[in-house]
């Protein structure tokens, strides 16, 4: 089954396994929906109110680490397995992850690269999510399925992890080339950051490629050559090691599924990202064209 496992699905595809009754055996359907906390959002009264057949929901603020000062930064390997577990996700079980977002991606491929980052390889993303499926006149409901526990055992590959000291480190060393996904105003510092206490701009060396640049207008991926083609006209290399950063390692996850979609073997991610390299790095680490990090 691995084998023939795909990073991307459609919606026909999925529409075809809910008809085929294999949504709730083989495959686990999870909405990953998550949004900034200023847009007001209830993810989870929405998704009680209209998700894709079959789905449960995952909360990347709760599986999380409830220890660190930053927003849903990666959980333990016992913590996500018995999170996933929760939710009826076994070791074998294909995960199919979408979420609800305007954009057709946004938070489901974190979750996508947790599954992935935790040894479990058997996960797609839902091309174009909710607003795709919608779109397509496929069927959503309200009813609420509980999922039978399973037993998942977690094989994280920390590798794929980065940390604030690593990215200080590369500042020096420029040895691997860094993307950030966020807007190109957030990274110029012209447009604030969404999250009180913090400002926009960039770390020294990082190559600005919005997550949105991989996305269609229904919220698909873009062709393998035209997402080919994005990187290099960014001057990013996919035969070197990628990092990839954003605002708090969530829409970072798109770049590094456009990466992976292309062939690149393990991009990483500065789980931290830009919320807590402003908290630490010194003002001179801190690239803006608006106000700058006072001393």
């Amino acid at each position: 089954m691995a084998a023939q496992i795909r990073a991307v699905v459609s919606g026909p595809w999925l529409a075809d396994a809910i008809r085929n009754h294999l949504v709730g055996s083989r495959i686990r359907v999870l909405d990953a929906s998550w949004f900034q906390p200023k847009m007001k959002r209830d993810t989870r009264r929405e998704f009680g109110e209209r998700h894709i057949p079959g789905s449960g929901f995952f909360d990347i603020d709760e599986c999380c680490d409830r220890s660190s000062e930053f927003d849903h930064m990666l959980p333990t390997a016992a913590h996500f397995s018995r999170y996933v577990g929760d939710l009826g996700v076994a070791s074998d079980t294909h995960v199919v992850v979408y979420d609800s977002s305007d954009f057709g991606a946004y938070s489901a491929p974190r979750v996508w690269w947790m599954f992935r980052l935790f040894g479990h390889n058997l996960v797609s993303v839902l091309d174009g999510g909710l607003k795709d499926w919608l779109a397509e006149g496929r069927p959503v409901t309200s009813e609420l399925t509980e999922p039978e526990p399973k037993d998942f055992r977690a094989l994280p590959n920390p590798a794929w992890v980065k940390r604030y000291e690593d990215v200080l480190e590369n500042i020096q060393t420029r040895r691997v080339q860094v993307v950030d996904a966020r807007s190109a105003g957030r990274f110029r510092g012209v447009e604030p950051e969404p999250r009180d206490g913090v400002l926009p701009g960039h770390f020294p060396g990082a190559i600005n490629m919005p997550f949105t640049s991989f996305l269609d207008a229904s919220g698909k991926q873009l062709p393998l050559e035209d997402m080919s083609q994005r990187f290099k006209e960014a001057g990013v290399d996919l035969d070197k090691p990628l990092w990839v950063t954003c605002g708090s390692g969530v829409t970072a996850c798109q770049v590094v599924l456009a990466a992976h979609l292309l062939g690149h073997p393990g991009p990483c991610v500065y789980d931290g990202s830009w919320a807590e390299w402003f908290q630490r790095a010194a003002p001179e680490n801190i690239i803006t064209e608006g106000e700058a990090k006072k001393q």
